[in-house]
C-alpha cells in the first residue's frame, strides 16, 4: 500500500485537532517513539510526528484525517513491548494515549473499574488493592506498561496460571475503529451473548482494528493471605514435572508457577550484586499461593513444598512477608534488565506449548543453541506454558548475530510448532514475528484475520504492517 508523507498543511491540522502542546515534530523526541522493548536495530523507525489526544473524539478526528490523506496511524502506549508492535516501521502518525490516563469509576456493587488507557497496570492494582478489591492482571511491567497495551496485546503475566490472561477481565470496551468511528462494545454486564464477541475481537488485536478508548475490567474479592516458595532443582526437566503434580496430587492451583534456567540465575545475581541461595542449581521453579484464611495458606504452601522435596527439590524456601517474598520475585521480576546487562543486544521470545511440553522444547533448544553455538536463557510461566527463550549476542560479530538469529529462530519456531505450541503467548506478533505467523498459522485462519482486516480498516491506515500483512 502506498502511503503519503505528513505535510506542514496535515501538522497544523493535527495541532488544531489535540492542541499545539499536544503534537510533536522535533526529531530527538520523535526518535523515543520510534522504538519499544526489544533492543535490536532493524525493529526501530522514528514517526514523522507524535499526536497525544485526550478523548474518543481527538482520537476519533486524528483517525479520520489519516483516512482521507492515506497516512499510516500506530496507536501506542507505554512502549513496553516486545514485539515492535507500537513501533511506526512505515513512520506516519504515533497515536500515543499518555494523556488519556484517568480512573473513572470504581463500582463497588458491581465489581468494575472504568478506566482510560493510558493508566499504569501497577495504579490499576493499587487502587483496586485501596478500595479492597484484586486486578488479577500482573505482567512483570506493571509499574510501567498501560492497561491500554495490556488489553491490546492481552497480556499474561505471572499470575495466568490461576487467573487467565487480561482479556478474561475485559467486559467493556470503548472504541474508536480504524475509519473513525466511536462506538462501546459490551459493558458491566457480566452475561452478554447479544451479537458476535467483538469486544474480545478487539483484546489481543494489537492495535490493528481499533484504538481502545475506555475500558471495563472486572474486579475480585482481595485475597487476605499469600506467600511464595522458591525451589531450586538440579536440572530443568525435574523442575518442570512438578508443575502438574502440585495440581493433581495437591488439589492446588498455584496463583503462579514461574521458572527460571542457570543462565539466568547467574545473570540475575550478577545484576542484583548479590548470591542466589542454591546459585548453582539448574532450575529454580517459584511458586506463589493466595488464601483467604491464615491456616488455609499454611496447608497450601505446606503441601507444596512436600511435593518439590520428594520429587527433586532441593530445598524449599518460604516468603510469608512482604519483605522475603520481594527477595525472592526480585531475581524473577528484573530478569530481563539483567539479561540486557548480561547482552545489551538479545531477542527475547514468546513461544507456548502445552505444559506438559516444556521440558522436550527446552531440550531441543538446548540442542539448538549448542549447533550454533549461541548461549539462549530460558525463563518464563511453567504453570501456562510460556516460554521466554532469549538469545543473547554478548561479543558475536553483528553479521554472524543476524544470520545466526535467524537459523536459530527458524528451528525454535519449528519446535514449537511440531510440539502443539504457538509463536506468541502474550507478547503479540506485532511486526517481529509477521513472517513467521504467515508460515506457521493454519493458512485458514490468516485468510479470516486478513478479511477481518480488510472489512474494519478498507484503507489499511491502522498499524497495517503488524500481525498480518494484507494486499
Amino acid at each position: 500500500m502506498p502511503y503519503n508523507k505528513v505535510t506542514d498543511k496535515i501538522i497544523t491540522e493535527l495541532e488544531s485537532i489535540v492542541g499545539v502542546e499536544n503534537v510533536v515534530t522535533d526529531q530527538e523526541k520523535l526518535e523515543i517513539y520510534g522504538g519499544d522493548e526489544v533492543p535490536e536495530a532493524e525493529w526501530k523507525h522514528p514517526p514523522e510526528v507524535v499526536v497525544k489526544p485526550r478523548n474518543a473524539r481527538e482520537v476519533s478526528e486524528v483517525i479520520k484525517l489519516a483516512n482521507r490523506e492515506l497516512i499510516p496511524v500506530t496507536p501506542r502506549g507505554a512502549g513496553t513491548g516486545l514485539a515492535a508492535g507500537a513501533v511506526p516501521m512505515l513512520g506516519g502518525i504515533v497515536l500515543t494515549v499518555e494523556n488519556m490516563n484517568r480512573i473513572l469509576e470504581i463500582d463497588k456493587q458491581n465489581l468494575f473499574m472504568v478506566l482510560e488507557p493510558g493508566v499504569t497496570t501497577g495504579e490499576v492494582q493499587k487502587h483496586a488493592r485501596e478500595e479492597g478489591f484484586f486486578y488479577a492482571g500482573d505482567p512483570c511491567s506493571a509499574e510501567s506498561s498501560f492497561i491500554g497495551g495490556n488489553v491490546a496485546t492481552n497480556a499474561g503475566g505471572n499470575k495466568a496460571v490461576k487467573y487467565g490472561t487480561t482479556s478474561r477481565y475485559v467486559y467493556g470496551l470503548e472504541v474508536v475503529l480504524p475509519t473513525g468511528e466511536i462506538t462501546t462494545l459490551g459493558g458491566k454486564c457480566v452475561k452478554d451473548v447479544t451479537g458476535y464477541d467483538l469486544v474480545h475481537l478487539m483484546v489481543g488485536s494489537e492495535g490493528t482494528l481499533g484504538v481502545i478508548t475506555k475500558i471495563y475490567l472486572k474486579l475480585l474479592p482481595l485475597p487476605s493471605y499469600n506467600a511464595v516458595l522458591l525451589v531450586p532443582f538440579t536440572d530443568m526437566r525435574t523442575a518442570i514435572n512438578i508443575v502438574p503434580l502440585i495440581m493433581t496430587n495437591g488439589g492446588i492451583i498455584p496463583t503462579s508457577i514461574e521458572f527460571m534456567d542457570n543462565t539466568c540465575i547467574r545473570s540475575a545475581e550478577e545484576y542484583l550484586n548479590r548470591k542466589l541461595p542454591f546459585g548453582d542449581a539448574g532450575a529454580y521453579i517459584i511458586i506463589e499461593v493466595e488464601a483467604y484464611t491464615e491456616s488455609q495458606l499454611e496447608s497450601d504452601y505446606e503441601t507444596i513444598g512436600n511435593i518439590c522435596l520428594e520429587n527433586g527439590g532441593l530445598e524449599v524456601f518460604v516468603g510469608d512477608n512482604k519483605s522475603s517474598q520481594e527477595k525472592i520475585w526480585k531475581a524473577r521480576r528484573y530478569l530481563a534488565e539483567s539479561l540486557r546487562v548480561t547482552s545489551p543486544v538479545y531477542c527475547m521470545e514468546d513461544i507456548v506449548v502445552p505444559v506438559s511440553g516444556i521440558p522436550a522444547v527446552l531440550e531441543d533448544i538446548d540442542n539448538i543453541a549448542g549447533k550454533y553455538n549461541i548461549k539462549i536463557a530460558n525463563f518464563g510461566h511453567a504453570g501456562d506454558g510460556n516460554i521466554h527463550a532469549t538469545l543473547l549476542k554478548e561479543s558475536m560479530p553483528d553479521d554472524t548475530w543476524y544470520e545466526v538469529k535467524e537459523k536459530v529462530l527458524e528451528e525454535v519456531y519449528a519446535s514449537t510448532h511440531a510440539h502443539g505450541g504457538k509463536l506468541s503467548g502474550e507478547h503479540g506478533i506485532g511486526a517481529k514475528r509477521v513472517k513467521a505467523m504467515a508460515k506457521y498459522l493454519d493458512p485458514v485462519q490468516m485468510q479470516v484475520i486478513a478479511a477481518i482486516k480488510k472489512a474494519l480498516d478498507p484503507n489499511l491506515v491502522l498499524n497495517p504492517d503488524k500481525l498480518v500483512n494484507v494486499d
